[in-house]
């Protein structure tokens, strides 16, 4: 590595060790005495509780302790909050939607958590789950986010009128209503961005252990942060100090978002575990991760699109309907206004854009942050849109995306949602898709389909994420007696490669060898604070923390070889690829390991000397604009609507790319998830009694292996100019930019049927009731 540098495609150096089974996951930790938590959770969609008896599960074998919402608010446990609210357009605040750990007189959605149950063993806490009863006075139920705003429907909060429980607006409403009044043609579009179900392969787990002595907990759970659940148990759940808390996340199989939250049993496992003065161990099964576990998109968006005569986009008007679930999650207010709307311009020339988020609240499980956050519904309404008004307009779709693209000459460009793109060379990686899938040569392609009575189509999408997340990010570096460097991270993989990465990236800057580097992660005790993973910002923030971190270790190396080397400061020069400290103009030198090994000798003798360890924080001042073009090729069979993707083609411009291979890994992932939601996955609520009926895998379709093909992903190196690193985030552009891509194939596909739209999820069944419904 310090031989050749950065850019290059190593394999993980973490896969052997989680491939061969090494890996460790909240499941797998124990401690001698632990309890086993269970969470009685509400069978119904919406309901009063007029009385809970729990006399004869807390006498069963075995039970330890039973809790409900009234034990715990009479001893001052707080509600889970909002930390994202947002201001409706009249000013007024996002109506409150108290959301307390196990509920407290109302259930608001089918598995709320309503008791918890700390046992010896599992079986026994489940048992006396069972003998819990529970007198629910049931009420109808609001599930259906197209209908849940009209009146008269069922209402969740009186704080909510109409299940409103905020009307957000940004943009110019009065130049976007001239321009749409003047414009030769204004293109309309109803789309649906549907629920999906997080469904990560480690289900979540939380593990409490209390110290009495100390009033102090140690929490081990799979998160995508410590620092958030630690600040959030202090601050709002028990109302003490943060170091009263310690949050260790192992190793995570997965998270998209869903694991950046506070949830329940958090909160419980914690509660019980003082409670009881034993530690207290919670996993969630399969079915009650569908049930409890955040889930995403959840929108119904109206746009217009204003151009004119020449197919010059003026302006662009959006009405979203976002899904909220019966409670305001961690973030959730943020993701469909801030998070989601900056992006709308995406890579176009608009001269004005106006948008508007009403937050609907409805019986189901709460939503929130999912792979892309707020981006991949923008980026899917503007391209589903665009190939819309190409359509009526009768201009190629292609060619009115180049008329409209903002050009690289433009650079700095400020958008008209107001974010500034410094760098982007959006043509060229648009014109490189188009080749690589063979756009020219599709109509070939689509004859031979129709010989066999097949319908095929070709799609693109360009897309544009903007990625966030916490202003500051915390790195450590420190050396150790057994010849390692250790280097201590604010953020957390769930699976992106981070510990190759950070490695690379230290190893470039240090001069140490790859193999002698360990990447610390997870445990809110080595750093006082973190950002955490999410909004693709792990990589650029955390890389700036780790080069002012690494930069440390070099001024407090050559003070220190100024000591070992008898020589002046001043004349100590440090040569990362050699990776040793050197004096200058002699051959005398010293390696940055065994340095830091005699520094630490000298320190352990009680001679006084310089340590190299350094622990910085870095100021992310700017965020980042990832972009690219998808282009995907599909085929309908029409006898039985099944919609196979031949080709996939993504070519993007993630700024520098640190490693190559892991980008592709992350954008394939990306891409996969896209996929599903275009085609596979149905969130579905029964209409009458809430209940979820897709609370499984076998009702619910995750695509397969079959389902996909190859994801050809290229990548075009346009570097950022707004941090040192050059690079612009990998981590959700793979799902922002596939389900248009797919959605606009397949209307491609299914147009000369007479099909205008199609919403998501396109499965067998949708296709072929809308090819039925043409042509009868």
């Amino acid at each position: 590595m310090a031989k050749f540098g950065l850019s290059q495609s190593i394999r993980r150096v973490e896969d052997p060790r989680l491939l061969k089974g090494a890996g460790r996951y909240t499941d797998d930790v124990a401690v001698p005495g632990q309890a086993q938590g269970y969470v009685l959770r509400s069978p119904h969609a919406h309901a009063k509780i007029t009385g809970i008896d729990t006399s004869a599960a807390k006498a069963m074998p075995g039970v330890l302790g039973v809790w409900t919402g009234a034990d715990l608010a009479a001893v001052g446990v707080g509600h889970l909050p909002c930390l994202a609210p947002v201001k409706s357009v009249d000013g007024t605040p996002t109506s409150d939607t108290p959301h307390p750990v196990l509920a407290e007189g109302v259930v608001r959605y089918v598995g709320d958590p309503v008791a918890f149950i700390a046992a010896e063993t599992i079986t026994q806490a489940r048992d006396a789950a069972e003998a819990i009863m529970v007198d629910y006075d049931l009420l109808p139920a609001a599930t259906d986010l197209a209908t849940a705003t009209e009146p008269g429907q069922p209402q969740l909060w009186g704080s909510a009128p109409n299940n409103t429980c905020f009307d957000w607006h940004v943009g110019d409403a009065a130049k976007v209503d001239a321009l749409i009044k003047g414009a030769a043609h204004v293109a309309r579009l109803r789309v649906v961005n549907n629920r999906v179900i997080v469904a990560s392969m480690e289900a979540r787990a939380s593990l409490a252990e209390y110290d009495a002595a100390r009033n102090h907990w140690t929490i081990t759970t799979n998160t995508q942060g410590s620092w958030l659940v630690r600040d959030v148990l202090a601050k709002n759940i028990f109302k003490l100090e943060r170091d009263n808390f310690r949050v260790i996340t192992p190793d995570v199989g997965g998270g998209f978002g869903m694991k950046i939250f506070i949830y329940p049993e958090h909160v419980l496992t914690a509660f019980a575990a003082r409670e009881i003065n034993r530690a207290v161990k919670w996993t969630s099964e399969r079915t009650e991760a569908f049930q409890s576990d955040t889930h995403g998109r959840d929108n119904i968006t109206v746009g217009e699109l204003a151009l004119d005569k020449d197919g010059k986009f003026l302006a662009l008007r959006t009405k979203n309907w976002a899904g909220m679930g019966a409670y305001l999650n961690t973030f959730a207010p943020f993701i469909p206004t801030g998070a989601g709307t900056k992006v709308l311009a995406s890579v176009y020339g608009f001269q004005a854009i106006h948008a508007q988020v009403i937050g609907v609240m409805t019986n189901t499980v709460p939503v929130d942050a999912y792979r892309g956050a707020g981006r991949p519904e923008s980026n899917y309404l503007v391209e589903r849109l665009i190939d819309t008004a190409a359509r009526e307009m009768g201009i190629d779709r292609v060619e009115i995306r180049r008329r409209n693209m903002v050009p690289s000459a433009a650079m700095p460009y400020v958008s008209a949602m107001g974010q500034r793109y410094d760098s982007g060379e959006f043509a060229q990686l648009m014109s490189s898709a188009l080749t690589k899938i063979d756009w020219a040569g599709f109509p070939a392609r689509k004859a031979g389909a129709a010989k066999s009575g097949k319908k095929r189509g070709i799609g693109l999408a360009y897309y544009l994420e903007a990625t966030g997340g916490a202003p500051t990010e915390n790195a450590a570096v420190k050396f150790t007696d057994d010849g390692f460097a250790d280097v201590y991270v604010g953020t957390q993989s769930t699976g992106q490669g981070h510990e190759t990465a950070y490695a690379m990236m230290t190893s470039f800057e240090l001069g140490i060898p790859i193999e002698k580097i360990r990447v610390k992660q997870g445990d809110s005790d080595t750093l006082p604070d973190g950002g955490g993973t999410g909004g693709a910002r792990s990589l650029y923030s955390e890389g700036q923390a780790i080069l002012v971190t690494t930069a440390s270790v070099v001024e407090k190396g050559k003070k220190a070889a100024s000591e070992h080397l008898e020589a002046s400061v001043a004349d100590i020069e440090f040569a990362p690829r050699d990776g040793g400290f050197t004096v200058v103009g002699t051959d005398r030198s010293v390696g940055i390991l065994d340095l830091a090994a005699a520094q630490r000798k000298k320190v352990a003798a009680g001679i006084e000397a310089t340590l190299l360890d350094a622990q910085e924080t870095a100021e992310i001042k700017s965020h980042t604009f990832p972009n690219g073009c998808h282009a995907a090729e599909v085929e309908v069979d029409p006898e039985t609507g099944i919609v196979s993707v031949l080709r996939y083609i993504v070519v993007d411009d993630v700024g520098h790319a640190l490693n190559p291979l892991i980008v592709r890994g992350q954008v394939h992932g990306g891409v996969t998830q896209g996929i599903g939601q275009a085609l596979h996955e149905r969130t579905a609520y029964d209409g009458e009694s809430g209940q979820l009926l897709s609370a499984s895998f076998m009702d619910y379709a995750l695509p397969r292996a079959e389902d996909l093909p190859d994801i050809d992903v290229d990548l075009i190196e346009v570097p950022c100019e707004t941090n040192p690193l050059g690079v612009k985030g990998a981590g959700e552009a793979g799902a922002v930019g596939s389900p248009p891509a797919v959605m606009n194939a397949l209307v491609d596909a299914l147009s000369d049927a007479g099909v205008r739209s199609i919403d998501m999820p396109a499965t067998p069944e949708a296709v072929w009731k809308a090819l039925a419904k043409v042509a009868a």
